[in-house]
């Protein structure tokens, strides 16, 4: 039991200890196990874990080391950089990424299923009407049904206005 109670008091400290403190532009406290954004002025980290204020002290009292062309050191804001790291940091998802360019391969994909059945529409409009222009043109009598359910036979007018009419759906559809 008592060396329960220890453990516990023991690993408070330490997990206290791996905490940030810092104002925001707001003013108000924040606490995290992740440092600050860099937006936040140094004055306004209250508290930095243990290991990390190390760092700092360090690197703060450390005189900075010379550069010189032919050495193998890096300079010191060079090796401070995370740019400089071997791997840069990835901007973008790999699986967004994937993800994006599989939803606009799929969009492309409707577009042209919509083009291609427009285009068969058109292919069959026409087929049609140069089937329809090719009667009208050979005299044979055309009849049709009106509105009361009457068949007429098309009279010269009547057939040149049906002419004119398939020879526009041509025009639109026989490109």
């Amino acid at each position: 039991m008592v060396a329960t109670l220890v453990g516990v008091a023991l690993a408070v400290p330490v997990q206290a200890q791996t905490q940030w403190k810092w104002r925001d532009k707001t003013g108000r406290t924040q606490y995290s196990d992740l440092p600050p954004p860099s937006t936040v002025p140094e004055q306004d980290i209250l508290a930095r874990p243990v290991a990390a204020a190390k760092r700092a002290a360090a690197a703060a009292s450390a005189p900075p080391a010379p550069f010189m062309a032919g050495s193998a050191a890096l300079p010191p804001l060079a090796a401070a950089s995370p740019a400089s790291s071997a791997f840069p940091p990835k901007l973008v998802e790999p699986e967004l990424e994937a993800k994006k360019k599989k939803a606009e391969a799929d969009q492309a994909a409707k577009v042209k299923a919509e083009e291609a059945k427009v285009a068969a529409a058109k292919a069959e409009n026409c087929g049609r009407a140069q089937e329809h222009k090719r009667t009208l043109d050979s005299g044979v009598r055309i009849a049709r049904v009106n509105a009361n359910g009457e068949r007429e036979i098309l009279d010269d007018k009547q057939r040149a206005d049906e002419t004119k009419r398939t020879g526009d759906i041509i025009a639109a559809d026989c490109k």
